[in-house]
């Protein structure tokens, strides 16, 4: 077996030469060529080998840069989620159940962009053009100008973008791309990768921006390899039950902007309605105060949402007794009807508890604490709390009580809605929190007693 000749290149302009000489033929530099060592000492076969790659530019921290300009959709929600905007030459990806509507927003949102000047196409995988259309037709979204097609095949699909040179593309869905050049069947974890690494290079390389709709699994994680979610460079899942008419935006990942941010629709028969307000909306239906009904503030991103928890607690005609969750962490139940048990004596042995967050709403941070233990003790002793009164706060394992994050920020909605009382945890900032009567609690069996006359 031949060995390979060594390679030389010049140090002041990178000439490739197959033997050193004293002078350099391309820039006329004197002892300039020396012998290339190589970047990897494993076998070529296996390894980087020998030859050399070109050198990148490299800043420091310090290099001011305008941050990258956003087209508005000019749908407040949408917006809101992104992080104020599309951020050109980004790659998104959108997960949800089936029928959710990813696309009937998706559409919209492409006739939106396209309206406000953006170059638009979208290619449906699962659809025929013809359904589409009559989804457009439906929305009255038939004369937005945006282009259409019905394809699967990743070489057709990018050979087109190359051509029309697009400033959004939205792909629906990646699990029925199809690569040529992978020998399995579309919707693999192979065909995904793949699919998904070219087309978020393509949206680097030809700085298009590109929307990716995928599929979920039974657990409502995107089907898939997790490395599909580390090659965008936002992940939004599209949240809702299919009963209630709220629709959930809610941002997992975002390299533009806020993570956990969420944008509330509403299903309407014209498609997806924005909700400036969702507060009022999730509280539109509460009715009289009634026990086990507890409103929470809380914070979901940068804005503050107000929902309503509710509880029911019955005799278990079981031998073990029922937890049921709706909307939040059915662990963190067990933890709160734990600490309830060992630090106030309140027993929940032979009691079935059943927890629900009304409007389809999901809850993930810990200063619903307070708030769902007030909501099954309220249903425990069949006592309701006054309907002009929020409660939040996060219970540690000792039963004390910590404060929250932005109190100031969950009163002042509060006071917008037309709340006039609070129960929260001693030592949260509750500057410009005024018309609110804030009633603060150090620890949970303090709380008990004075709400519910007992500890």
């Amino acid at each position: 077996m031949a060995k390979s000749s060594p390679n030389f290149s010049c140090t002041e302009c990178g000439a490739k030469h197959s033997k050193w000489s004293g002078r350099c033929d391309a820039c006329g530099a004197w002892n300039s060529i020396v012998e290339d060592k190589g970047i990897s000492a494993g076998p070529p076969s296996k390894s980087l080998g020998a030859r050399r790659g070109s050198a990148i530019e490299l800043t420091d921290l310090a290099t001011q840069e305008t941050p990258p300009p956003r087209a508005q959709s000019g749908i407040a929600e949408l917006d809101r989620v992104l992080g104020g905007g599309l951020v050109p030459a980004s790659a998104i990806l959108v997960g949800g159940d089936p029928g959710i509507g990813k696309s009937t927003l998706l559409l919209q949102a492409a006739a939106h962009f396209a309206k406000s000047g953006l170059k638009t196409i979208y290619v449906s995988g699962e659809e025929a053009s013809a359904q589409v259309r009559m989804r457009a037709q439906r929305l009255d979204l038939a004369e937005a100008p945006v282009k259409l097609a019905a394809e699967t095949n990743l070489r057709d699909i990018l050979t087109t973008l190359e051509a029309e040179r697009p400033q959004l593309a939205i792909i629906d869905s990646i699990q029925t791309m199809w690569a040529d050049n992978v020998e399995s069947a579309p919707g693999s974890v192979s065909q995904v990768r793949a699919a998904a690494h070219e087309l978020t290079t393509f949206a680097k390389r030809r700085g298009v921006a590109v929307i990716l709709v995928g599929h979920v699994t039974k657990e409502g994680q995107i089907a898939g390899p997790r490395v599909v979610e580390h090659m965008v460079d936002t992940v939004l899942y599209f949240e809702g039950e299919r009963g209630h008419q709220f629709r959930i935006l809610r941002a997992v990942k975002n390299r533009f902007g806020p993570a956990d941010e969420i944008g509330v629709f509403e299903m309407t028969g014209s498609g997806l309605a924005e909700v400036t307000n969702p507060s009022a909306l999730f509280l539109s239906e509460r009715g009289q105060p009634s026990p086990g009904s507890v409103v929470f503030a809380g914070i979901e991103g940068t804005r503050p949402v107000l929902v309503e928890l509710q509880a029911l607690v019955a005799p278990s005609p079981h031998s073990q007794a029922r937890r049921t969750v709706v909307g939040w962490d059915s662990g963190r139940l067990a933890m709160i009807l734990a600490v309830l048990e060992a630090r106030c004596g309140i027993p929940f042995a032979g009691l079935d508890v059943y927890l629900n967050v009304a409007g389809g709403m999901k809850i993930s941070e810990p200063a619903a604490d307070l708030a769902v233990a007030a909501a099954i003790l309220s249903a425990r002793e069949d006592v309701a709390l006054p309907a002009e009164t929020v409660v939040f706060g996060e219970i540690s394992l000792s039963g004390a009580l910590r404060p929250a994050s932005q109190t100031e920020n969950r009163l002042k909605e509060a006071q917008k809605l037309g709340f006039t009382s609070a129960i929260a945890p001693r030592g949260g900032k509750a500057v410009g929190a005024t018309g609110i009567a804030l009633n603060t609690m150090s620890d949970l069996t303090g709380f008990v007693g004075e709400i519910f006359g007992a500890g």
